[in-house]
């Protein structure tokens, strides 16, 4: 039995589950080509090793789960397409994190759907698109979050500058849509209430995925005496960023939201000349608990990194809300799910009931070399995220301002 299964398999001694051996289909709709693919693919691949590791006869609810990947090429557009063939197709369960604004469309949408089709009511997971409109103004019903927003994330961030002495400056850069966007504004936000001495320097966003060249940026930055660089840039950018870091030898400080995911690990091992960094996530690469045997196994089976940690929260999410509600309807689930309680990879987390945004707290984490208390090497280089720091949930939340309609 592989880790994590423990504490689910807990409730196997009760009566047998009502939906011993129904299946249920989780459609996942990411990009799967195009300059974003290969942390599409590898979010994919995670969902689709946890639905087996901890669903079916791993799981009491007996609830056996598949999830199918559908490409929407990065583009809202696309993502509507692929939602209404996954909904015709009989896909009751939806999954997307890549892309707030991706997000938002297929927010609206599932809405009118569920709106003129009860009967055929469809559930979003989103795992990681963090701009905190989707969980206020535009908070939905059928909408749950599984990872820390933007606010979340950007106060954690913060709270850790102002602890740092002798830390006055940054420089901001992010892509120029939704999710980069917000990490500035929160940012600047939260600097002003958590720590006012340190002075933004710079801030700047580039189109996203167009084979940005960064030397500018970086020479901006280093020009600026900034003592630190804060991005939410993710994916290929954040690659050619950290590469170009690298061969114009800064040394400022790098402070991300998404250095782990794949590609950027071996950049930063692989460069001769290193620059401070650091992650600002709910995990890090070390993570114990119920992941740290799967971790092991995705990296056997896969040859890659288990990162998209929110996986293994949304599949026992669905699992533990089947379970109570002895249910596989997307409504009757969905009412289970809202407000909540449930045992996630890195301990008990809640779905506020109040606009659907998961309760989960966010480390901020350094690269450095494995050692015997953090041994997991990222992408095998011999180096990991080191947990620095942990926020709880409740300090790094805000009030919620979300006026949700329910059916």
């Amino acid at each position: 039995m592989v880790a994590g299964m423990g504490l689910l398999a807990t409730m196997r001694a009760g009566a047998a589950s009502p939906l011993a051996g129904a299946s249920v289909r989780i459609a996942f709709i990411d990009p799967l080509t195009g300059p974003a693919a290969n942390i599409g693919r590898n979010g994919l691949r995670t969902w689709q090793f946890m639905a087996a590791a901890l669903g079916g006869d791993n799981h009491s609810a007996g609830v056996r789960m598949t999830v199918a990947g559908f490409d929407n090429r990065g583009s809202p557009e696309e993502s509507l397409n692929a939602l209404k063939a996954a909904i015709d197709q009989g896909f009751r369960y939806i999954v997307q994190g890549n892309g707030s604004g991706v997000a938002s469309a297929i927010v609206d949408a599932v809405e009118r759907h569920n709106f003129r089709s009860p009967e055929r009511a469809v559930l979003y997971i989103n795992y990681a698109a963090m701009d905190p409109v989707l969980t206020q103004e535009k908070c939905s019903f059928w909408h749950v979050r599984i990872d820390a927003d933007t606010v979340m994330k950007t106060q954690a961030l913060a709270r850790f500058f102002a602890a740092q002495s002798g830390l006055e400056s940054v420089y901001l850069l992010n892509q120029n849509y939704a999710h980069g966007q917000q990490v500035s504004q929160r940012f600047k936000a939260a600097l002003t209430r958590f720590a006012p001495h340190v002075k933004v320097v710079g801030d700047e966003v580039h189109p996203p995925f167009r084979g940005q060249d960064f030397s500018p940026f970086v020479q901006r930055i280093q020009a600026s005496g900034a003592q630190a660089l804060v991005t939410g840039n993710w994916g290929v950018d954040l690659q050619d960023l950290v590469t170009c870091m690298i061969d114009k030898k800064i040394e400022t400080p790098l402070y991300a939201y998404y250095p782990s995911l794949p590609g950027v690990p071996v950049a930063l091992a692989n460069a001769q000349r290193r620059f401070p960094v650091y992650q600002v996530a709910c995990g890090h690469t070390s993570q114990s608990g119920p992941l740290a045997e799967l971790v092991q196994k995705f990296r056997r089976e896969t040859g890659e990194d288990l990162v998209v940690y929110a996986a293994y929260d949304g599949i026992a999410m669905l699992l533990h809300a089947m379970r109570f509600a002895e249910s596989t309807d997307a409504g009757r689930v969905a009412a289970r799910i809202s407000g909540m309680l449930f045992k996630g990879f890195n301990g008990p987390v809640q779905v506020n009931p109040e606009d659907h945004q998961l309760q989960k707290g966010v480390y901020v984490s350094r690269w450095q070399k494995v050692d015997a208390t953090y041994p997991v090497s990222a992408e095998a280089t011999g180096y990991t995220f080191a947990p620095l720091q942990y926020f709880e949930a409740a300090d790094i939340s805000e009030p919620v301002v979300c006026r949700m309609r329910r059916p």
